[in-house]
């Protein structure tokens, strides 16, 4: 805790002053264009991988980088999808896994959880994924079976993410767009999902340029 109190007080004395105009910018309102979900994993930083500043991304994080289906009672994730979206009006929405995820070991291996019954439940919502790797990747074992539930999750997740009436009606009007990636923690690369080739690849500086426009109405 001693390392986090000095971080406090480091950033009061050294870095605040530096970005006084931006915090007193962002101390009334906020304008995100980015709705980013990701793991709640320690070793993942959004801002630190996007190199983006405070006010860039409106962040939600979770166990698997999960995004429940709309539905009744479904909780923080999905009433922060819906302000984000909704009223703050975030235009690029991106679902972000990454390497060795704890939490998809466990939606791999969900006998393993019996002491832990709500992060059981939770990852119910990861059983798409882990019912493609069952009849589609049989021959998959270990780290391979793993980075493959990864990336299946992300795609599940997607697939959650369009069924949220904000998401779906800005879908059908082109004004959001979808990206799901995976975040290597070894080698410092993101992949991204193509859904049209239905594979991954090294987000390159030219995939913005390959996308369709987001109208601005």
């Amino acid at each position: 805790m001693k390392k986090v109190i000095d971080g406090v007080a480091r950033f009061k004395s050294d870095v605040y002053p530096k970005h006084r105009e931006l915090f007193e910018k962002l101390s009334t309102g906020q304008e995100p264009e980015v709705l980013f979900i990701t793991c709640a994993d320690s070793r993942i930083d959004a801002n630190l991988i996007t190199q983006t500043a405070p006010g860039d991304l409106f962040l939600v994080r979770n166990a698997g980088n999960i995004v429940p289906p709309h539905g009744p009672g479904a909780g923080g994730t999905v009433a922060s999808i819906e302000f984000a979206v909704g009223a703050l009006g975030t235009t690029e929405l991106v679902v972000c896994g990454h390497t060795d995820c704890g939490a998809m070991k466990g939606a791999l291996a969900p006998e393993g959880l019996t002491e832990f019954p709500h992060v059981c439940n939770w990852l119910k919502h990861s059983d798409a994924a882990a019912r493609v790797i069952k009849d589609n990747h049989a021959d998959l074992d270990g780290p391979a079976k793993l980075q493959r539930m990864i990336e299946e999750n992300v795609v599940a997740q997607l697939q959650n993410l369009r069924t949220h009436p904000f998401v779906a009606s800005r879908l059908a009007a082109g004004r959001v767009r979808l990206h799901g990636w995976v975040y290597d923690i070894k080698e410092g690369v993101i992949n991204s999902y193509s859904e049209t080739e239905r594979s991954w690849a090294p987000l390159s500086d030219t995939e913005m340029a390959q996308l369709p426009n987001v109208s601005a109405a």
